[in-house]
């Protein structure tokens, strides 16, 4: 993939999957806004691209507001001229049971996760419309968003709104030539440790010498931050012009296509539906076969 002539921001670029995602448009020939909430994580990424030959500007502030959106939108124009790719990484963890979720847990995470991707997304899309030549938005979400899962209120409604906003703004956003998809990851970094599904998973892999066995990259989709870049890549790129509505999965040796969500089952009845007569049919009916819900724990393979 070529990238040259191409400008991105990448926030939450200071560790893990966003410094991957930064490090791969920037290998592929993009500029690259790193934006980190530590300046010194941000630093270290752009000085390690400018080192092997890049390009990279830095803007260290932790995204949500609509004044960190536009100062990331126009250090890309000051720095490099333009903004033709924009990738919303940038999250935090807030982890408790329902009962147990402080209001201060939940606003934090949907601030970040949710509002930041808003705020960077439509910053970006008022730019690309400017300059009239199309672009991308790649915005991150999580397994979590599409399924659901424990002690993940305000991550899993945050990363299922993304999606959401994925599939908006694509209608939205078409007329413009800007494509807008959801990038479904699954990588070990500091943040997936502390899942309780994952986290075992990964310490099995480390117990390996870092090497994720083949049960892990294909059986589960889980592999290292390198494995997920490479689609980043793709939808920041030409081969993808007519990629956009989607969420895609990557991890390990996986590349899939999340389904959106849609009626399974239906049934009528003359005249509408009465309480009785939809617990009468709902076992038989429409309900015969209900949806699983959660993300399934990695099945380790018994020594």
């Amino acid at each position: 993939m070529d990238l040259s002539g191409k400008v991105a921001v990448v926030t939450g670029a200071g560790r893990g999957l966003g410094r991957a995602y930064a490090e791969a448009l920037a290998a592929a020939g993009a500029a690259v806004v790193v934006n980190d909430v530590d300046g010194g994580s941000a630093a270290e990424v752009a000085e390690g691209i400018a080192a092997r030959g890049g390009r990279a500007a830095i803007v260290a502030a932790p995204v949500g507001s609509a004044e960190v959106a536009d100062r990331l939108v126009a250090a890309a124009v000051k720095e490099f001229g333009r903004l033709d790719v924009m990738v919303t990484n940038a999250g935090i963890l807030r982890d408790r049971v329902l009962w147990k979720m402080s209001d201060e847990d939940f606003d934090a995470v949907i601030d970040v996760h949710l509002r930041g991707t808003f705020t960077c997304a439509r910053a970006a899309a008022v730019r690309m419309r400017e300059q009239g030549t199309g672009g991308r938005l790649i915005l991150v979400s999580s397994p979590a968003g599409q399924r659901g899962n424990f002690g993940q209120t305000n991550y899993a409604a945050a990363k299922a709104g993304v999606v959401a906003m994925a599939r908006t703004w694509a209608m939205e956003l078409a007329r413009a030539n800007i494509t807008v998809n959801a990038v479904v990851p699954v990588a070990a970094t500091e943040m997936t440790r502390t899942v309780p599904v994952l986290g075992p998973a990964i310490e099995e892999a480390e117990r390996s010498g870092g090497r994720f066995p083949e049960w892990l990259r294909k059986g589960e989709g889980l592999g290292t931050t390198e494995d997920v870049a490479p689609l980043v890549v793709f939808l920041a790129s030409d081969a993808a012009a007519d990629v956009t509505g989607q969420a895609i999965g990557i991890g390990g040796d996986r590349l899939a296509l999340w389904a959106h969500p849609r009626e399974k089952a239906v049934g009528y009845a003359d005249g509408g539906w009465s309480a009785d007569a939809i617990a009468a049919s709902w076992r038989t009916g429409p309900g015969a076969e209900p949806e699983t819900y959660g993300v399934p724990a990695p099945r380790i393979p018994e020594r």
